[in-house]
């Protein structure tokens, strides 16, 4: 009795053909690229270092210029956030808006990261945990897991992004402990709340009224009171550094970079969203290395 071997395309026998077939989807799978769709551009430059060429990421808040609490979405942002894999946001009460654009394009399959719930160090009444070095490593764990999730077959690729990025993270605390020597108790000025993540760690006094930073953060103009007392520590001369959120300015945090700079008083200026050209590494050190510089020196 004759035998009928099935062959299929090109002559190859079925089981050929399956294990073809099963190679070409195992090619597939690694060459997929994630789509991530972070609210703030820094969040968005951790996940690409962390994916490499395995995510594509569009950053909705990116210009310097604009300031984040006024921020108004838009129909590309909607798009994007309706086909992404893994979105990212800040929350505690930051970027709201994004909260409102998920709930509009419901996807099961998309996964989310809170920087500020999964932030280990939270400061009162303060939303800018990225400022908190540890807080962006909890975070950039959070991206690699899942990316993991999404991926299983770059796992290993993505662990090893995530440890270099913790590693890099190294010399801005070792930049911060520096401060913290040589300046350790240093009076200083701020205008807003941002900066807490920083001096607090680098243990420098601030002597700005708590009620005025919270308010400029919030977009409000400050007590009278706290207005006074920040213009008189200023004109008297009693911060050595006035630190400012370049992204929320009004005439009243202009007149105390006028009145300081009057006073003789170095100005430094940071900002919420990262700057272009940039890693969240490099927009860190650049920003204390100017504050070290604004204390009185390199601190060697």
């Amino acid at each position: 009795m004759r035998t009928h071997r099935l062959f299929g395309p090109r002559g190859l026998a079925l089981p050929a053909v399956a294990l073809l077939l099963v190679g070409a989807a195992g090619l597939c799978a690694q060459s997929r690229v994630l789509t991530v769709v972070a609210a703030e551009n820094f969040y968005g430059d951790i996940a690409r270092q962390i994916g490499g060429d395995r995510v594509s990421v569009t950053s909705i808040m990116a210009d310097p210029n604009i300031d984040p609490h006024e921020y108004e979405t838009s129909v590309d942002d909607a798009k994007a956030l309706a086909t992404a894999d893994l979105v990212i946001e800040n929350g505690g009460g930051y970027d709201d808006w994004m909260d409102r654009l998920l709930s509009a394009s419901p996807r099961p399959s998309r996964q989310l990261i809170v920087g500020f719930a999964l932030s280990p160090e939270k400061l009162p009444d303060n939303e800018h945990v990225w400022y908190g070095v540890d807080n962006v490593g909890a975070v950039a764990n959070a991206i690699a897991k899942s990316l993991s999730r999404a991926l299983p077959q770059s796992a290993a690729l993505f662990s090893k992004n995530n440890q270099v990025f913790q590693r890099s993270l190294a010399p801005i605390k070792a930049r911060m402990a520096q401060i913290a020597a040589r300046w350790r108790g240093a009076p200083v000025g701020l205008t807003e709340t941002i900066f807490l993540y920083q001096t607090g760690p680098m243990g420098l006094e601030v002597l700005t009224p708590f009620e005025f930073q919270k308010a400029v953060a919030e977009g409000n103009d400050p007590p009278a009171d706290a207005v006074v007392e920040t213009e008189k520590q200023i004109k008297e001369r009693r911060i050595r550094v006035l630190i400012y959120n370049e992204q929320t300015s009004s005439a009243i945090t202009s007149r105390a970079q006028d009145d300081a700079r009057a006073a003789g008083i170095p100005v430094v200026g940071v900002t919420e969203t990262m700057p272009p050209g940039e890693t969240y590494q490099s927009w860190m050190l650049r920003q204390l290395d100017e504050v070290r510089m604004a204390l009185g020196g390199s601190g060697s």
